[in-house]
C-alpha cells in the first residue's frame, strides 16, 4: 500500500502550528497566574519577581540576543530608581511621571555607556561596562541627593494618573503587573521584528553581518539603548514598590545577579531570565529566614545548573522538544 509523503512546507507548517499553540497556551497561563498571584502569595514578593523578571529580560536582550555580555547594567536599574525615587519625594512627581523620568535617565545612560563601551568586544566590553558601573556607583556613595549609604528611603507611593491609591497593596500589584507586560511585549516585539533578526546575525556571524552591508555598532548600540532603557523601567518601578532606592541597587553584585537570573534560565530565550527571576528571588527570600549563607547556597546552585542543564532551564526545555520532534 502507497504511503502519502508529507511535503517539508506542510511538516513546517504543522511544527510552526504546534509551537504558535504552545506558546498562546503558555501566555494565556502566565496571564492567569499574573492575575491570580496576589490572592495567594505575598503582593510584595510577587513585585519583586516581577519587577526583577523585566530586568532579567531586558539584559537578555544584550546577551542573548546579540551576543554582549555587560556588567554594569546594575548601573541603569540603580540609577533610574534613584532619579525616580528623588522626583517623588523631593520633586513631588506623580508616580507615572517619575517613573518616565527615571527610566529616560537610564536611557540617556545606555547612550553614553553603549557609545563608549562597543567600540570594543568580548572581556573588553565586558570590563568597560563595569568600570562604567564601578564609576556610577561611587557617585551615588557621594552625591548629595542620593542619601549616600542611607539610600532614599520613605518613598510615598502616590496616586497613579491622580486617582488611583498606590498605597492600597493590589492597586500597586496590578500597576507593576501592568509595567511588567508592557516592558514585555514591548521585547517580544523587538526580538520577532526585522531588527530582531539582524541582532541574532550579528551574534552569529558578526563578519558577515558587516559584509551585507548592515552597520553593526549602530544596531548594537540600538540594542544596548533598549536594553538600558527597560532595566530602567524595572528599576524605577521597584522603587516604586519597596518606597527605597540605595546602593544595592547599583551595586556589582546586582550586575552579577542578573547574569545568574539569565544563565540559570537559558539565555537566547524569552521566558528563561524570567524562570530564572522566579527560581532566584524566591531562593533568597527563602534562604533569608535561615542560617545558610545566602551567596554560598545560590551560587552552588548556579554550578550544579550550568553543569546540568548547560543551556539553561528553558534552553535544556526546547532542547528536549526539539528532540522529541525529530
Amino acid at each position: 500500500m502507497a504511503t502519502k509523503a508529507v511535503s517539508p512546507n506542510a511538516a513546517d507548517v504543522a511544527v510552526g502550528n504546534k509551537t504558535s499553540s504552545r506558546t498562546v497556551a503558555l501566555i494565556i497561563i502566565g496571564l492567569l497566574v499574573i492575575l491570580v498571584a496576589p490572592f495567594l502569595v505575598y503582593p510584595v514578593f510577587v513585585m519583586k519577581v516581577l519587577c526583577f523578571a523585566l530586568f532579567a529580560a531586558a539584559f537578555n536582550l544584550l546577551l542573548g540576543y546579540v551576543g554582549l555580555l555587560s556588567f554594569g547594567h546594575a548601573a541603569f536599574f540603580g540609577g533610574a530608581a534613584y532619579i525616580s525615587a528623588h522626583a517623588i519625594k523631593v520633586w513631588g512627581f506623580p508616580p507615572e511621571i517619575a517613573i518616565l523620568t527615571g527610566t529616560a535617565f537610564a536611557a540617556l545612560m545606555g547612550l553614553v555607556f553603549g557609545y563608549v563601551a562597543i567600540k570594543r568586544q568580548g572581556i573588553y566590553f565586558a570590563m568597560i561596562t563595569m568600570a562604567l558601573a564601578q564609576m556610577f556607583y561611587f557617585f551615588c556613595l557621594q552625591a548629595p541627593f542620593t542619601g549616600g549609604e542611607d539610600g532614599i528611603q520613605g518613598v510615598p507611593r502616590g496616586k497613579l494618573f491622580g486617582f488611583i491609591d498606590l498605597a492600597n497593596p493590589y492597586n500597586i500589584y496590578y500597576f507593576v503587573a501592568a509595567v511588567f507586560l508592557i516592558g514585555f511585549a514591548f521585547l517580544w516585539r523587538v526580538v520577532h521584528s526585522p531588527f530582531g533578526s539582524i541582532l541574532k546575525a550579528i551574534r552569529e556571524n558578526e563578519q558577515r553581518a558587516i559584509s551585507l552591508g548592515y552597520r553593526v555598532s549602530r544596531y548594537k548600540l540600538g540594542a544596548f539603548v533598549i536594553s538600558a532603557t527597560l532595566a530602567g523601567l524595572a528599576g524605577a518601578t521597584k522603587a516604586l514598590v519597596f518606597q527605597l532606592a540605595s546602593l544595592t541597587d547599583v551595586g556589582f553584585q546586582m550586575s552579577g545577579e542578573v547574569v545568574l537570573m539569565t544563565l540559570l534560565g537559558g539565555i537566547g530565550t524569552l521566558m528563561g531570565p524570567i524562570i530564572g527571576a522566579v527560581l532566584v528571588v524566591s531562593l533568597e527570600n527563602y534562604l533569608a529566614t535561615s542560617s545558610l549563607p545566602v551567596p554560598v547556597v545560590i551560587g552552588t546552585i548556579f554550578v550544579i545548573c550550568v553543569l546540568v542543564f548547560r543551556r539553561g532551564i528553558v534552553g535544556e526545555f526546547n532542547a528536549f522538544m526539539d528532540r522529541k520532534r525529530g
